[in-house]
């Protein structure tokens, strides 16, 4: 045989080959056009056996054989309760499992006593009058890979576009075709409950300790806080306890000012000198202004003005001992001598 028929041969089986791939994908469905539409889905309430699973949806195949088994010739249905898109992969939860009745049929009672021995639970699924559908071949394995990436972008576009409500995601095989259905809640953003299995409520519930322990940490930062709070008020309570009794303070000693001018006046007029009630004013201001430099302005303010009104009265009762001053003189050095030994212990 001459190398030139060898290498046609090559050449040919090589064609060949590459016919075959490509039939085989476009039979597993690779260009096969994704149709969505609303409606009634054309299966009714079913009774079905399942497993429940957490991990990547990829991983499933052992799942699906392993229901296969049991029941070669039943329909298989998944379950999706997750966006692989939203959620991480090791976190979607999925049921996997086999249809034993449909409608008003009864279960083969031999049939669900073996799946329970392998494990598997029992569950009914209400009738859905509405959902997103859509079908993909299932003709050969390579079809259960190509679905995934053909079906599930057309689903979320169509949904999202819609603004529509539909959880979960079913999947029922039934040979020759697979069936994509998306149960349509009401509008308000409630979903079917019809569908939850009892595994999914109990992780739910699994979690409420955590939650619970959060929320006891978060209300004793709370608490700290309400403490730290508490203190920080208690502090400027404080402070302004103490600026209000400054403040008290003022007009007290400002009232006590007539007795000690009073005084000041009777040695002024032991010594023969008159203070004037300006010189008064500016020792009594900067004593007011001493006072209140530690509050706010408007307390400084307010000072300044009860202290304009008491020095407007100390003028006013000034001027009564300056006239009779000659008059009450000899009396007047009497008392001084008397209170000379009280006013050093003052100084």
């Amino acid at each position: 045989m001459s190398d030139s028929i060898i290498l046609a041969l090559i050449v040919f089986l090589i064609l060949c080959l590459i016919v075959t791939v490509v039939a085989a994908v476009v039979y597993s469905g690779l260009f096969t056009e994704v149709n969505i539409k609303t409606g009634s889905p054309y299966i009714k309430n079913v009774t079905i056996a399942y497993k429940f699973h957490k991990g990547p949806y990829k991983d499933c195949g052992a799942a699906f054989t392993e229901t296969v088994s049991i029941g070669p010739k039943l329909n298989t249905i998944r379950v999706s309760y997750d966006d692989s898109t939203e959620v991480p992969d090791d976190q979607c939860r999925y049921i996997i499992g086999s249809i034993l009745s449909e409608g008003d049929e009864k279960p083969d009672e031999e049939l669900q006593k073996l799946y329970e021995k392998f494990g598997f639970n029992v569950l009914s699924f209400p009738e859905v009058s509405l959902a997103v559908t859509t079908t993909f071949p299932s003709t050969t394995p390579l079809s259960h890979w190509l679905a995934p990436y053909r079906v599930y972008p057309e689903l979320r576009n169509y949904i999202m576009e819609r603004q529509l409500h539909a959880w979960p995601f079913i999947e029922i095989n039934t040979g020759d075709l697979t069936h994509y259905i998306a149960p349509l809640s009401s509008q308000s953003g409630f979903h079917h409950t019809g569908f939850v299995v009892p595994e999914l409520v109990t992780q739910t519930v699994a979690k409420t300790p955590e939650t619970e322990e959060s929320l006891d940490q978060d209300r004793g930062m709370d608490i700290s806080g309400a403490e730290s709070h508490s203190d920080v008020s208690s502090k400027l309570s404080g402070q302004a306890q103490s600026k209000s009794t400054e403040t008290s303070l003022a007009p007290s000693s400002a009232s006590s000012l007539p007795h000690r001018d009073q005084g000041d006046g009777v040695e002024q007029g032991q010594g023969g000198e008159h203070r004037e009630p300006s010189e008064k004013g500016h020792g009594d201001r900067g004593s007011s202004e001493s006072v209140g430099s530690g509050s706010s302005f408007e307390e400084l303010d307010l000072v300044e003005e009860m202290v304009e009104e008491l020095e407007r009265e100390l003028g006013r009762e000034e001027e009564g001992p300056t006239v009779k001053e000659d008059a009450r003189e000899a009396p007047v050095e009497a008392v001084a001598e008397e209170r000379e030994p009280v006013g050093d212990g003052e100084e």
